[in-house]
């Protein structure tokens, strides 16, 4: 389980991918233990999903099939 205190604290990055238009971009935040937080750029304060770390790898590689 994540301690939303740790999320406070977090350091978020956005893909390279993602430029500098501040578009529909999510963050995550690496450095927590066997899950991946992600959240919505444009909404900081906003919902985090918290994907276990092992179905992360997966769900981007999919993400980007489909592009």
């Amino acid at each position: 389980m994540i301690d939303m205190h740790d999320l406070g604290k977090a350091e978020w990055r956005k893909s390279s991918y993602s430029g500098a238009s501040n578009g529909d971009c999510v963050e995550v935040a690496d450095g927590f233990s066997g899950v991946v937080p992600v959240r919505d750029s444009k909404s900081p304060a906003g919902p985090v999903l918290v994907f276990p770390a092992a179905a992360w790898g997966p769900f981007v590689a999919d993400v980007a099939a489909r592009r």
